[in-house]
């Protein structure tokens, strides 16, 4: 018998293996199996298919070892990773390396790392983990090539895999470094004292020092009604300092004891709804019931501020009582901050949180506790589709038009709303699509009948929509070729909100202070070496950055080209309006969220409670400030710049306009009066500022739709986007030609292009692209699918175009 096998690399076949004998009855599909591809390097693969065809072309080698007594993955999980590889034209190993923890990837590369907080007491292990985790110990670090030097056995992966389940060590990957396990201290009393007799006789005679006295029964008060104290409760409950707890600890009555914990404290498993929906969120949540009835998407189109999150806590509510998995997900980690809290309070202990920024630990931990259906509301980004869901029943896209669901780089290029939508028809759940400025191919799907629609016309607690304002820059007076910051009417409306005890946003959609540096000499513009564009200064950091690469480089003082020293900053970044802002409000609390304040997680949720407790009265962002976040007291919205969104070479420039704007309106007024928002702009008769001041979807949506219909663009059509990448441009340049005129002969009415991008270089790679608009006949789609791998692999048997890197993107964004 054989195995057909998925392992964790771009193979454009799954490749087979032999089944020993002694394997036979307990291999499953589902399974990992230790397998060895080439002279040395070995895998951890999943069995997909167990079959009696011999390959013809090769002879198998034989599986090394059995990793799982059961499957850790359902055979609906590797129906949908067949599905994602074929339709976005990857392999099957690369969305196996999207899916799972590394923790069940183990490959003869792998470096483990030991664990520091299981100790050294490794008296529970036999011989072979013994020595391993000795070794781990002394050394912290070992490759599994060194394992199996340190055992003399071919087979490790069983010992590593066990050493792993027993914390002991963990898998090395790149997201270490950017998550650490969260700590807390806790504070325990000695045991000296755990006998109740000896704790009378010491406060009976207790001396002096009575604020430690006070700590202490502080102390004993929480332990009674918290059963654990945290030092922070405990400082906070008995007014104490940190050098009268460290007294209790010299005199050994209380003791020190550093803990990770959960992010989420798992509250006790209890469903509480302690609101009633509004009649218009009753109507909305019965439509989406009875569209679940004849159909399997439904989209709930609600105006910012309409509650679809209330809407959203009754279906899961319905689904929790009937035993079955609900999946929220969220376009990005940072809304989820945010959410969790909302709905802890109702679900308790049910739900989790799932995405690519937790350790590997904490992610196997999850992926088996929602396989054994222990957790029943998962909340997260797009990885936490790869979850194996026990009995998932529902699953709802909040924020359905973001761009952040389709993956970019690296393959699977896959956009996590359409293969939920997909994963939905293997098992038989519903999708509910949820989004104040839906997609226009998800609205259109509703309107022409293929998706269920549901609508909230009406903002919460009967609160009007905000007021939209322009300012016309061209009458306000500034310097040639540089933009408006913030003009008076705007710095007045702030000063007036703030004086109201109200908040402020600001929207400007580049970080950085200044995105470019001019000689006013000769024209020069400080660029990156290895990116086709300009570099940002950023002044918290002194330092240029170029946003594309990452690269970082100092300050320029004279011109590059001339020597001139008039070097000018043009056009502004969110720093630089932190820095005038704190100059115009004196002593009003300014804070900025973007990339670069919010690096880390707990930055971002530390930022957004401090907004929620107004001790922030101007909020600067970028995009982050748009989605989706909730604020009672915010009367004012600014929209710095309404021209520089509307001024992209993208067929969805226009949606993606309207979308940021309305979405970043809805932030203002949405308890109580009536919002605000003032956009600047030099064009306010523009067709889209124009839908945003009326708050007019189906309007932009109309307009849009005839254009796509009239230019063959989607919903109309499907898009291939097909990248060319190569260090010199002749190459590239000609790579794609050549490659066009081979789609020529086929496709050539559904071809644009093939030409440079705006940005024609990036990480020091030159650029080209092509865009296929392909009828939608699921025929044709597979046949230029195949065709444009072909073309792949023909053009890589020409010795000058073999390095060409070619990427095709289906659906791109």
């Amino acid at each position: 018998m054989f195995a057909e096998i998925i392992i964790p690399l771009a193979l454009p076949k799954n490749y087979t293996w032999h089944i020993p004998d002694e394997m036979l009855d307990a291999l499953a599909i589902g399974c990992r199996v230790e397998v060895n591809l080439g002279k040395n390097k070995k895998y951890a693969g999943i069995v997909k298919r167990i079959h009696s065809d011999e390959p013809q072309s090769f002879e198998a080698k034989d599986i090394l070892a059995l990793l799982d007594t059961e499957p850790v993955i359902h055979r609906y999980q590797l129906q949908l990773w067949e599905w994602m590889a074929k339709y976005y034209m990857c392999t099957e190993g690369e969305v196996m390396a999207a899916s799972l923890p590394s923790h069940f990837k183990l490959s003869s590369e792998t470096i483990l790392i030991y664990n520091e907080e299981f100790g050294d007491d490794f008296s529970e292990l036999d011989n072979e983990e013994y020595l391993v985790a000795e070794a781990l110990h002394i050394k912290h670090e070992l490759r599994l090539t060194e394992v199996q030097q340190i055992l003399s056995v071919p087979h490790v992966y069983p010992i590593v895999n066990r050493l792993i389940g027993k914390k002991i060590c963990f898998v090395w990957e790149s997201l270490k470094q950017t998550f650490t396990a969260k700590k807390e201290t806790f504070i325990l009393l000695s045991n000296e004292y755990h006998d109740e007799e000896k704790l009378s006789g010491l406060l009976n005679n207790w001396g002096r020092a009575p604020k430690q006295m006070e700590l202490l029964l502080g102390y004993l008060h929480l332990m009674k009604t918290q059963g654990e104290v945290t030092k922070a409760d405990l400082l906070k409950k008995a007014s104490a300092s940190d050098a009268q707890l460290k007294g209790l600890v010299d005199k050994d009555i209380l003791r020190i004891e550093k803990r990770s914990v959960d992010r989420i404290n798992y509250a006790p498993k209890d469903v509480t709804i302690d609101f009633s929906l509004t009649p218009a969120q009753e109507e909305a949540y019965k439509k989406v019931l009875e569209c679940f009835t004849t159909k399997g998407v439904c989209l709930l189109h609600g105006v910012t501020s309409s509650g679809k999150t209330h809407v959203y806590i009754k279906l899961i509510e319905q689904y929790i009582r009937r035993g079955q998995q609900v999946l929220y997900m969220l376009p990005e980690i940072a809304l989820t901050s945010q959410i969790i809290r909302r709905l802890q309070k109702h679900f308790g202990g049910y739900i989790g949180i799932y995405h690519s920024k937790f350790s590997q630990n904490e992610r196997v931990e999850i992926w088996n506790k929602v396989k054994s259906g222990e957790m029943k509301i998962v909340l997260g980004a797009r990885s936490s589709l790869f979850l194996p869901y026990q009995d998932l029943g529902l699953i709802i896209c909040d924020e359905e038009h973001d761009s952040s669901y389709k993956q970019q780089d690296p393959a699977p290029r896959y956009h996590g709303r359409d293969a939920a939508i997909y994963m939905s028809s293997l098992i038989g759940a519903k999708v509910l699509l949820g989004s104040a400025t839906p997609c226009l191919e998800t609205y259109h799907n509703a309107k022409t009948d293929k998706y269920g629609l549901a609508e909230l016309h009406e903002r919460f607690g009967e609160v009007k929509m905000p007021v939209i304002e322009f300012i016309d820059n061209r009458t306000i007076a500034h310097k040639r070729g540089e933009k408006v910051m913030l003009s008076p009417q705007l710095l007045d409306e702030i000063k007036a909100t703030i004086a109201k005890h109200k908040q402020v946003i600001l929207f400007q959609n580049r970080r950085g202070y200044a995105p470019y540096q001019l000689c006013t000499v000769c024209g020069w513009i400080a660029e990156c070496r290895n990116c086709d564009v300009s570099l940002t200064y950023h002044k918290q950091s002194n330092k240029l950055k170029c946003h594309y690469c990452g690269n970082i480089y100092p300050p320029v003082a004279t011109c590059m080209a001339c020597g001139s020293d008039k070097l000018v900053q043009r056009s502004f970044g969110t720093e630089k309006i932190e820095e005038i802002l704190d100059a115009e409000l004196g002593t009003a609390k300014v804070s900025r969220m973007d990339f670069d304040s919010v690096k880390n997680k707990n930055a971002h949720d530390v930022l957004i409670q401090q907004f929620e407790q107004k001790k922030i009265d101007v909020l600067v962002g970028t995009q982050m400030v748009v989605k989706g976040l909730d604020f009672d007291n915010v009367d004012l919205v600014g929209i710095l710049d309404a021209d520089g969104l509307l001024h992209f070479a993208d067929f969805r420039v226009n949606e993606r306009a309207f979308q940021l704007m309305e979405q970043v309106s809805g932030r203002a007024g949405r308890r109580d009066g009536q919002g605000k928002v003032l956009i600047q702009t030099m064009n306010p008769t523009h067709p889209i500022l124009l839908h945003v001041a009326r708050h007019d979807f189906t309007g932009m949506y109309n307009e849009e739709i005839d254009k796509r219909k009239q230019f063959f663009y989607p919903p109309f059509s499907r898009v291939i986007h097909v990248h060319f990448r190569h260090k010199e441009r002749d190459v590239v340049f000609d790579a794609a030609h050549n490659y066009a005129k081979a789609m020529d002969f086929l496709y050539k009415q559904y071809i644009v292009g093939p030409a440079e991008p705006v940005v024609n270089r990036v990480r020091g790679m030159f650029l080209m692209e092509m865009l296929l608009k392909l009828p939608r006949d699921a025929q044709m789609i597979a046949k230029c699918k195949d065709d444009i791998m072909k073309e792949c692999v023909n053009l890589h048997a020409h010795k000058q175009f073999k390095k060409v890197i070619i990427v095709p993107d289906v659906d791109a964004q």
